[in-house]
């Protein structure tokens, strides 16, 4: 589970006073978080990308606002609270440029879910791998929203063989009922008869239309 704005807020503060005034206390340490100013979340950035800062304490606002390709070492605290996906983001925002990178997950994981996640994190870094794992991990219906809004999961597709096919599907879905939230256009009415011969009563986005 991802931790709230304000306790990411607290935890990089706390970790800044800490870092800054005990192990760290040699070196240049900055701070940046998501609930600061875009002003000085880019002063932040700079002086980090310049070097005049050597140290950055941040929340996951790094997750994909830190483009430093010099930065090669990243401690991610309590990693088991994030999922892969977002590990897999955080620990890509090192290395870019080329060198050799470290990326430190710390962790007390408290169930086999938040294990499996580490472990997978621990044996590779391939973004397709990690994909993979994620859909197994959490399952196709939390995976594709299914659970969620009551919809059975799939039959027939394999979901890790179909994995790219089934996420343009879901895209190209998704395109759909932002356009046509009814399904009433002339040119949905197949889809719309199928969508209904399969899930009538289960979809509210077809209730009164």
């Amino acid at each position: 589970m991802t931790p709230s704005p304000q306790l990411e807020l607290t935890a990089a503060e706390d970790a800044f006073r800490e870092l800054s005034k005990g192990p760290l206390r040699e070196f240049s340490v900055g701070l940046i978080h998501g609930q600061m100013p875009a002003a000085k979340k880019d002063s932040a950035m700079a002086a980090f990308r310049a070097g005049r800062t050597q140290v950055l304490v941040a929340s996951v606002v790094v997750e994909v606002g830190l483009d430093v390709p010099s930065a090669n070492v990243m401690v991610v605290m309590h990693a088991e609270r994030f999922g892969l996906a977002q590990l897999h983001q955080l620990r890509g925002r090192i290395g870019r440029s080329g060198a050799d990178a470290t990326c430190i997950l710390v962790a007390s994981p408290k169930n086999p879910i938040a294990k499996q996640r580490l472990d997978v994190m621990a044996r590779t870094s391939d973004g397709f791998e990690i994909a993979e794992e994620d859909l197994r991990i959490r399952g196709p219906g939390e995976f594709f929203g299914t659970r969620q809004h009551g919809l059975p999961e799939l039959k027939v597709a394999d979901l890790v063989e179909d994995f790219e096919l089934l996420r343009m599907a879901r895209r190209d879905a998704m395109e759909i009922v932002n356009e046509d939230p009814a399904i009433a256009a002339p040119h949905h009415q197949r889809l719309r008869r199928e969508v209904m011969k399969m899930y009538a009563g289960r979809l509210e986005l077809l209730n009164g239309a």
